[in-house]
């Protein structure tokens, strides 16, 4: 099953939560853009949270589900 993206950017002077293009959420900050990032992956698993930097290069990567275990590679 294919993991559902989800993602943490800015817009402006704002931060919001993205999914599929769409906006989920809007936030003056980015730690509560990244708490409500991780509230919707986690209750959407199999999922995947990437979290920007302000010129828009991916900070860090969360995955929420069932992870395959020995990782591949």
């Amino acid at each position: 099953m294919a993991r559902k993206r989800f993602d943490v950017v800015q817009n402006g002077a704002q931060w919001r939560v993205t999914h599929d293009g769409r906006t989920l959420s809007n936030h003056l900050t980015k730690p509560p853009a990244i708490a409500a990032g991780v509230a919707v992956a986690s209750a959407n698993q199999p999922s995947q949270l990437l979290i920007h930097r302000q010129d828009g290069t991916i900070e860090d990567e969360r995955t929420y589900g069932n992870d395959p275990f020995p990782p591949r590679g």
